[in-house]
């Protein structure tokens, strides 16, 4: 049975920390093929991805990826946790040798593993200790650190675990393998150099956060990427089709806020405690995304969260889609493969015969009749046609039809 190295990313752009990554994972475990799911046009932190899907697939398969499968917008763009389970759950169809290797500033396995138990278990003292610094009003990530820091006690070996952004997603895999009762095997790769939203560079190392900032900046990114991706970023930049945050659409934003009513923002995926009142009150007198994230956040709200509620009322993503999300096994679209890549792609059709495998478009959307994937499907049209919006050209629709399979 062919051994699979399966990788969990965004590509936000990709850099020489992701291509180390690939190369440290395959010298550890001698993989047969890597296959990569990919979050697509918008990202898990509630932002855009600088450049469009089929442009990092492309980045991707000329830097060490056997075949790149897209990440449904609706877990792209969901919480750590729905994130972590869309992946795990498209890994899992693949076969039952996959290792999952993932990027942690711990580099530590055991350590990661112990607190992923924590949170699958979740035993009694620790959901009481959860509930009580979730009424303080504090934001749910900030009470589960907490509680999990009181629950574990023993703060100088993890205190700086639970603050490591990569680590955080670490443990959401590990929870999803097991909740999921996946056979996947996880290794992790200690992040090298620079933290996720360090913006400094340390010499060939630099965070995709910095990278972003660099471009907007126009400072050379060149030291910081291979040669691959920074040759399509370049002529992304050259056409005018890069988009550099969610900024970019925030008069659509404001403007489906605004149409919408309370009712229909109460109805908005992950809109609580009454918040749509705050947002419709926010979206009546603010004019930049700016001033509506600031006059929406609190304590209780961070950032992320608030950027994540915009976007899922831009694409009409409701709280019934996230509840379906976790009930369905999605699909596997693939965006693109190696010469190399397509054996495998084969294999996996071969194998999941209950399991659509996707490689156009037109015959899934003509031919499914699975009403919850086939929504899925459309948020991901949607959220492409959206996504060229923000093109200083040609922002052209229903790419998800008219762009090719790639083969590199």
């Amino acid at each position: 049975m062919s051994k699979i190295l399966g990788i969990i990313s965004e590509y936000n752009p990709f850099h020489n920390g992701h291509l180390y990554h690939i190369e440290k994972s395959k010298e550890k475990i001698d993989p047969d093929y890597t296959v990569c799911v990919m979050s697509g046009n918008f990202v898990q932190r509630g932002d855009t991805s600088l450049i469009d899907k089929w442009s990092k697939a492309k980045i991707a398969l000329k830097c060490g990826v056997d075949l790149v499968i897209e990440l449904p917008t609706i877990y792209s763009i969901s919480s750590a946790e729905n994130f972590a389970e869309g992946a795990i759950k498209i890994l899992s169809s693949l076969g039952n040798d996959v290792v999952l290797s993932f990027g942690s500033e711990s580099g530590d396995l055991e350590l990661l593993d112990s607190l992923a138990d924590i949170l699958y278990e979740e035993p009694p003292e620790y959901i009481s200790l959860l509930n009580h610094e979730l009424e303080r009003g504090i934001s749910f990530p900030k009470a589960r650190e907490n509680a999990l820091l009181m629950y574990i006690n023993d703060i100088r070996k993890y205190a700086n675990v639970l603050s490591g952004p990569n680590n955080i997603l670490a443990i959401e895999y590990l929870k999803a393998i097991k909740n999921l009762r996946s056979d996947i095997e996880p290794i992790t790769i200690k992040r090298k150099a620079v933290d996720y939203n360090s913006i400094k560079a340390v010499d060939e190392f630099a965070s995709a956060t910095a990278i972003r900032a660099f471009i907007q900046e126009e400072q050379d990114i060149k030291p910081y990427v291979p040669k691959e991706s920074f040759e399509i970023i370049e002529d992304k930049m050259k056409y005018g089709q890069i988009v550099p945050s969610l900024s970019v659409f925030e008069k659509e934003i404001l403007y489906c806020l605004r149409k919408m009513t309370t009712e229909e923002l109460e109805n908005i995926a992950d809109v609580t405690e009454g918040l749509e009142n705050r947002i419709k009150d926010a979206s009546n007198s603010g004019n930049t995304l700016e001033q509506l994230i600031d006059m929406i956040k609190s304590k209780r709200y961070t950032r992320t969260r608030i950027q994540r509620i915009l976007l899922y009322a831009l694409l009409r993503i409701t709280k019934k889609d996230i509840e379906d999300s976790y009930k369905v096994k999605p699909y596997i679209r693939v965006l693109g493969a190696t010469h190399k890549g397509k054996i495998i792609l084969s294999q996996i059709t071969t194998r999941n015969k209950n399991v659509p495998v996707i490689t156009s478009i037109k015959p899934f959307m003509d031919n499914n009749k699975n009403k919850v994937l086939k929504n899925m499907m459309e948020k991901d049209i949607l959220a492409s046609d959206i996504y060229t919006l923000g093109y200083e050209y040609q922002s052209k629709a229903n790419l998800d039809y008219t762009e090719k399979f790639i083969v590199i």
